[in-house]
């Protein structure tokens, strides 16, 4: 599992294998009544990945710490 996050945008993603290939998530169910994610599922309906939005919000700060950022922030200094 790895998580990206883009603080820019407040959005993550969750890999919950190390690669999604290109196509290989062909179906996309919104969760939550708020729309909070996106679940990535293949075409067995395995789950694969899980687009979270407002991650600043929903994931605990110690794992946003260590995720791979993909936004042009800066990472915070490290405590």
């Amino acid at each position: 599992m790895r998580v990206e996050y883009d603080a820019s945008a407040n959005m993550a993603y969750i890999y919950l294998l190390d690669k999604i290939n290109p196509g290989e998530a062909v179906q996309q169910v919104t969760a939550g009544e708020d729309a909070t994610a996106i679940l990535d599922y293949d075409s067995q309906g395995r789950l694969l990945g899980i687009e979270l939005f407002n991650a600043r919000r929903r994931l605990h700060p110690d794992l946003l710490a260590i995720a791979e950022r993909i936004d042009r922030e800066p990472r915070p200094p490290a405590t």
